[in-house]
């Protein structure tokens, strides 16, 4: 038998070198990502706060502020503190923290030397059982928390609740207010509206134990439905239990009219410059309230009023760069 001739099998051409490190690389950018996801999403379905707690660790480095705390008394106030110039102090809402102010840091800090802490009972700042937490009681600690961080006349910003222990403790110690702003400020007479008769009826808005009532809670204060993931709704629900008995205690010392009418009955006595900024469609405090304000001011020396549209009780959050703009021309207009 004649011998038949094999012809060698043709090898696959070899891939240059670099085109297989380049695969290499992908590969193993691929699986990194594989495991990133799987690692967010058992964070995001069963620790959820952990992805709640980067990012606001991210928001406060885009804001280039720190988290610092000071003991001050019987009392552990936790703050954000960032910025150089004219040093802004601003103030939280009720069932708030420091947090809500991130956003407008981010954009004062280039200009401000800004600090905005967790009043005491909220937040990550200490809270002592059977104490009171109401406006007068607020405004005496600020003091000692002023005097704690030795800061020189601060230009003084609150909101909502913060507002009136804000005022309240502007006309108390105006030696240490240069100026003063109150957004969407608690405090004030103001028309009635569904909000007022819930609360004088003792109905507690703020409380909620699951997303629809979430929902109901949060759309007093916001102009559009919240854009919030179920799983952080949930941490929400759950703090909000958690802190159950201190909110409806604080929300009912509120109700009484010494409380609610605070810095209405000390308006006289403000003679810094004062800025009322509202929300034109605010459901909480009637945008009346700003008339009180101005009309109100007998000594101030100067009084400047902004409204906003496309907000309801929350500027800080709904319209950040515009409300930023104008706590910027006020504080530096003095």
């Amino acid at each position: 038998m004649a011998n038949k001739k094999t012809t060698p099998a043709t090898s696959a051409p070899t891939r240059p070198l670099w085109q297989r490190l380049a695969l290499r690389r992908l590969k193993f950018l691929g699986y990194v990502a594989l495991v990133i996801a799987v690692l967010l999403g058992g964070s995001y379905l069963f620790a959820p706060q952990w992805l709640m707690s980067a990012e606001v660790k991210r928001e406060a480095m885009a804001a280039h502020v720190d988290k610092h705390s000071v003991q001050v008394g019987d009392t552990k106030w936790v703050y954000f503190e960032g910025g150089e110039g004219p040093t802004l102090l601003m103030l939280h809402g009720f069932a708030a923290s420091k947090e809500v102010w991130l956003k407008q840091m981010e954009q004062l800090t280039p200009h401000f030397h800004v600090i905005a802490p967790d009043l005491p009972g909220w937040g990550d700042s200490s809270r002592v059982d059977g104490a009171s937490y109401n406006i007068d009681a607020q405004a005496s600690r600020l003091q000692a928390f002023i005097e704690a961080l030795h800061l020189p006349k601060v230009v003084l910003i609150g909101h909502s609740m913060g507002g009136a222990i804000a005022g309240v403790y502007a006309a108390e110690h105006p030696e240490h207010v240069a100026e003063l702003a109150l957004l969407d400020s608690f405090g004030l007479k103001s028309n009635e509206n569904d909000f007022s008769r819930l609360a004088m009826a003792g109905t507690n808005p703020f409380v909620f134990d699951n997303r629809e009532q979430f929902a109901k809670a949060t759309a007093w204060a916001f102009a559009k439905p919240l854009d919030i993931p179920g799983r952080f709704q949930d941490v929400l629900i759950q703090r909000n239990q958690e802190n159950r008995a201190f909110i409806d205690h604080t929300f009912n010392e509120l109700r009484d009219p010494s409380q609610y009418l605070a810095l209405q009955n000390r308006l006289d006595k403000l003679q810094m410059p004062v800025l009322g900024l509202w929300c034109h469609d605010d459901k909480i405090i009637d945008i009346s309230a700003l008339d009180s304000l101005r009309n109100g001011l007998k000594n101030a020396a100067a009084i400047s009023a902004s409204t906003l549209t496309g907000c309801n009780h929350m500027p800080i959050l709904e319209k950040p760069e515009e409300t930023a703009r104008i706590i910027t021309m006020f504080a530096l207009s003095h």
